[in-house]
């Protein structure tokens, strides 16, 4: 009976540099813009009152992905991970599965790719550093991605000692913000919370200002008062998602927020509508996360193997014998 190889989260990271993923996502945007990925609605089977899971579901490009994949905010102060699960990746002519990924990693590494993705896009030309508010796993990912496409940070977390933790582990053009304000007045920001706070209240937006929300991803969710999104052009990853489980929903659900003023990324990156209309626009990103977008970074996790896998990071790997 056939084997299948198990991809830990070092072997994920380690096969995928932060800066190329940028442009995997951008491939998972465009192809399931142009409809030659497809991706069923997210399920999400809560469990209250502490977290909830996820069933993600994908295909495209001869393959199809399953994500079983748990959020649990409360964990760290459990010495758990927020993020845990797994990653399914088959052949979508035969069926056959093809490999198990950390769902933990392959998360991050997206969540980073679409924050950066959507500031690159959206964002007005400016030199200053993007700051990263909340610094667990997908937060980490998201500076380390601004990083890699050259981009200093500025971090900034409730936690205390956490972000002086993550800047010591990024190193160069990593600095820590003096307080909460100072990282919010960032020309871009990437805010990476469990979304159950606002940290954008009333009048924190500025002009110009662009704002990826990466933690309002299930309902009741929101890093962002509904305010503050009526001020600013709004974009997201997938209207049907955001619209019900995204920082956007609660405008959407009293009706102030309609489909007419949100404009999806996918469709910006395929060239078929237009971003930031000028320099002093307000740009927000709501982005709820998207099973292609794990596809993406799956499949080029599992080429990376395909091609060499002999090579670091996966000498010693394991594999999962199906009989």
């Amino acid at each position: 009976m056939p084997s299948v190889p198990v991809f830990s989260a070092g072997h994920v990271y380690g096969a995928l540099d932060p800066g190329d993923a940028v442009e995997v996502v951008r491939t998972a945007f465009v192809e399931h813009t142009r409809e030659n990925w497809q991706m069923p609605s997210k399920l999400y089977v809560s469990s209250p009152p502490d977290g909830d899971f996820r069933a993600m579901p994908a295909s495209g490009a001869g393959y199809a992905l399953l994500k079983w994949v748990s959020s649990f905010p409360n964990n760290p102060a459990r010495a758990l991970p927020t993020v845990t699960g797994v990653v399914l990746l088959s052949d979508a002519a035969t069926g056959q599965l093809l490999a198990i990924l950390d769902a933990g990693a392959v998360t991050a590494l997206r969540t980073g790719a679409a924050a950066v993705l959507a500031a690159e896009v959206l964002a007005r030309p400016t030199l200053g550093p993007a700051a990263v508010v909340g610094c667990g796993v997908n937060g980490r990912a998201v500076a380390a991605t601004f990083l890699a496409r050259e981009r200093e940070v500025l971090l900034w977390d409730a936690r205390p000692n956490q972000a002086q933790l993550v800047a010591g582990e990024l190193g160069e053009g990593t600095g820590v913000a003096a307080d909460l304000a100072d990282a919010l007045a960032a020309d871009i920001v990437a805010t990476v919370t469990p979304g159950r706070e606002v940290i954008f209240h009333d009048g924190t937006l500025h002009a110009g200002q662009h704002v990826s929300l990466m933690g309002a991803d299930g309902p009741g969710k929101a890093e962002i008062a509904v305010e503050e999104v009526l001020r600013a052009r709004v974009f997201c990853d997938e209207w049907e998602q955001a619209s019900h489980n995204g920082d956007i929903a609660a405008a959407v659900a009293d009706g102030r927020l309609t489909r007419d003023r949100v404009a999806e990324l996918g469709p910006i990156l395929a060239g078929e509508e237009s971003g930031r209309a000028d320099e002093h626009e307000i740009t927000v990103f709501d982005s709820t996360g998207l099973a292609v977008q794990d596809l993406a970074v799956t499949i080029a996790v599992y080429g990376s193997f395909r091609a060499n896998p002999g090579a670091e990071p996966f000498v010693g790997m394991n594999e999962v014998d199906l009989g």
